[in-house]
């Protein structure tokens, strides 16, 4: 009886461990979210990590690419992740360049991106995602350079820096090309990037004005210094002279 029991014990647990296994391996049914009418977005995580809010702004921005056409898009989770990162980076930036990367090893894209240090974050970026991220963050200047392969320096630092970065690669990496970026807002074309890497950083114009002050503040210094003595000069001038027009009465 005992060894029945505990072979009922076995074949239960057996049991519960396949209905658990079959429950967990079973897949997971892509959930469509009904946005409006004639829109939808399928989702394929059974608990996704964003709202219904932040699908409506994909699917307007998605909808603005294909206008006439009301069809049902296929969103995924890491779709949406990447253009609230895009859109981030770009709100956050002082400036963005646009290049295209084709024909750089692996090895080059690492040395560009040292070359970079801290002033900027070089990624590999799809044009699609971009776009919707360029629309959301005020950056459609970018649009007419998101074409082919694409890549983009996310400057934080100098945009001076940067941009004397990316072209002292270039000249000796000329499958680095730059297509144009924006700064403050403003599109910039790539003629106007070179020029200003051109431009001296901001680390040459702060030394070159502590330079000036400092040597206006060695000239006070000599005037301060010179002060005392002249006004020594001055008062036995002016002593003699009294002493002079007194002898001559």
């Amino acid at each position: 009886m005992e060894a029945e029991g505990l072979a009922d014990t076995r074949a239960t647990r057996a049991g519960a461990n396949e209905d658990r296994s079959s429950r967990t391996s079973s897949p997971v049914e892509p959930r469509p979210v009904r946005l409006r009418r004639g829109v939808s977005l399928v989702l394929h995580s059974p608990s996704p990590r964003w709202s219904t809010a932040r699908l409506r702004l994909i699917a307007r921005s998605v909808e603005a690419h294909h206008p006439g056409r009301r069809p049902r898009h296929m969103a995924t989770a890491d779709k949406v992740d990447a253009v609230e990162e895009i859109t981030e980076k770009l709100r956050n930036s002082n400036a963005a360049v646009v290049t295209a990367y084709t024909g750089l090893s692996v090895a080059q894209l690492k040395q560009l991106r040292r070359s970079l240090g801290e002033n900027a974050q070089y990624r590999v970026v799809k044009n699609t995602l971009t776009k919707i991220a360029a629309k959301e963050a005020g950056f459609s200047e970018l649009d007419e350079h998101l074409k082919g392969s694409t890549a983009v320096a996310f400057v934080t630092g100098d945009p001076v820096e940067a941009a004397k970065g990316l072209r002292d690669f270039a000249k000796d990496n000329p499958a680095l090309v730059i297509k144009g970026g924006v700064l403050d807002g403003k599109a910039l074309s790539a003629d106007e990037i070179k020029k200003l890497a051109d431009l001296e950083s901001r680390e040459v114009l702060l030394a070159k004005l502590a330079g000036a002050m400092k040597g206006k503040q060695s000239q006070a210094a000599a005037l301060f210094q010179a002060l005392p003595s002249k006004f020594v000069r001055t008062a036995e001038a002016l002593r003699a002279k009294k002493a002079e027009q007194g002898g001559a009465e």
